[in-house]
């Protein structure tokens, strides 16, 4: 393997020379012209769910930043983002941050905890994203993501894994310290947490929340089941089993809070673990990644919508199942992700700079793009009655709106997500749909410093660009552990 040679969005001066790039690189990306503003822009589409309309074509994921208090309340730097969040003009805010359903569920000793503790907390998050939002808020959805954190549960300690996981894995097991089976879930366990899933569901009903995504993405503990064919007993093996979870927790919501609206973010493929090239990799300088050795796991049986014959390869058999599993269940609003963070963050999350556990970019990063919004085209042409809102439209930065309107105008995607560009940049498509423009100085560049933060124990947020972050005592820790890992 060796380094990839990236060109840099901003480099490409025109669409048209976005689009001679892209063909020259393999990357199959539509572009439009020009924006188009007012109501006539494809972003400004309006959806219906769930008896309501939705009054407009862009969404806001799910994003932490590990600043909770340790009991699970709200911060002021949380209030900040989830004001932002409103800001945005965005109808969706699908789910705001992940909120463990159980303490020992956390991913952080900071992250939101959905108990009744912390009702009077969630309650002003989601009047914060209510109040901050421009015009009328009758055609705005706010919901609540639901998780356990599994694998990568870290609930006292920011640098100390606690991990539960779903089934023992041969690769990932050695990179997160799974040593014994008494770290796997017992089916016994599992339903006990599908009782917790049902008390955060009402916790969030409670509080004013539109609904919950019950989520299964990235590797966390539902995603993780997911992929559980090695697992036996009533929650592994068959995909009836591996997604018995989802549907029992459907069922117990359903049955004590039957108004609230339920959805799901899901990696919908995923790819074999990565690591950086240990021949190109050195002191400050981390190489380009590759994927783990997978020859002696064939068939590979250790994940979801993964070629088991060639697991650098995605498969969308199973996850056209799991689609119409949810479609059978009534859930209508799904946001397509990838991959994790955590072990192949090129799939997840397209980016010019690495986190600084990961590895500098194994392909060029609008190949990684187009990956994903590919695939929601192919599902959206087999589920046209599902709502589906699309990921990784971050690295095209300045080209965002013009790829976004394309794909909404020909129906290849309902809404269009957006993720971290959030926090330095919340009205960038609002901008694009009032003035036809977007503010350069604002657009993420993606140098990955709200991932390589938290991975170190710090606050997740945009070092480089938000002026908030960039007085904070964290911005020169991460400037400096940026120079000694090689993560530049």
């Amino acid at each position: 393997m060796s380094f990839v040679q990236i060109t840099r969005i901003p480099s490409l001066k025109t669409p048209q020379a976005f689009r001679d790039y892209c063909g020259k690189i393999g990357a199959d990306l539509q572009i439009e012209d020009s924006i188009v503003t007012g109501n006539g822009s494809p972003l400004m589409k309006p959806l219906n769910w769930n008896g309501r309309t939705i009054g407009n074509s862009f969404c806001i994921h799910p994003m932490e930043g590990w600043d909770g208090t340790e009991t699970g309340g709200a911060t002021e730097p949380m209030i900040r983002r989830w004001q932002r969040f409103g800001e945005s003009g965005a109808k969706i805010i699908f789910g705001g941050e992940a909120m463990a359903v159980r303490p020992d569920g956390r991913a952080n000793p900071n992250q939101l905890l959905c108990l009744e503790q912390n009702k009077k907390d969630l309650a002003l998050l989601r009047e914060t994203a209510l109040k901050a939002h421009p015009g009328k808020t009758d055609d705005l959805v706010i919901g609540f993501q639901l998780t356990h954190s599994g694998r990568f549960c870290k609930p006292n300690d920011k640098k100390r894994f606690e991990s539960r996981v779903a089934y023992r894995h041969p690769i990932l097991d050695k990179k997160f310290s799974i040593t014994s089976d008494a770290q796997v879930f017992t089916d016994d366990e599992l339903k006990r947490l599908i009782e917790d899933y049902g008390r955060a569901a009402k916790i969030a009903f409670d509080v004013g929340a539109d609904f919950v995504d019950i989520k299964h993405c990235h590797g966390y503990l539902l995603h993780e089941l997911l992929g559980a064919h090695t697992r036996p007993g009533l929650f592994g093996g068959s995909l009836e089993n591996r997604t018995r979870m989802l549907r029992e927790i459907v069922a117990l919501i359903r049955s004590t809070v039957p108004k609230l609206g339920l959805a799901v973010r899901v990696s919908i493929f995923d790819l074999v673990p990565f690591k950086p090239d240990p021949a190109l990799s050195k002191p400050g300088a981390l190489g380009p990644g590759i994927p783990e050795d997978y020859s002696q796991c064939l068939p590979y049986r250790y994940g979801f919508g993964v070629n088991q014959q060639n697991p650098t390869q995605y498969d969308l058999t199973e996850p056209v199942e799991f689609l119409k599993i949810c479609e059978s269940l009534g859930i209508t609003l799904i946001n397509i992700s990838g991959g994790s963070p955590y072990y192949n963050p090129h799939v997840s999350r397209p980016a010019a700079y690495p986190p600084s556990d990961g590895y500098q970019p194994p392909e060029e990063p609008l190949i990684g793009v187009a990956r994903h919004i590919n695939v929601v085209k192919q599902l959206k042409a087999k589920f046209p009655k599902l709502i589906l809102i699309g990921t990784a439209y971050t690295y095209l930065q300045e080209y965002l709106p013009h790829v976004a309107q394309h794909y909404l105008r020909h129906g290849h995607v309902d809404s269009v997500g957006l993720g971290r560009v959030v926090l330095s940049y919340p009205r960038l498509l609002a901008d694009a749909v009032e003035k036809g423009d977007t503010e350069r100085r604002l657009i993420c560049r993606t140098f990955s410093d709200c991932t390589t933060a938290p991975r170190n124990g710090l606050r997740s947020g945009c070092y480089p660009l938000d002026e908030y972050y960039k007085k904070q005592p964290e911005a020169a820790q991460v400037k400096q552990i940026k120079l000694t890992m090689g993560a530049k």
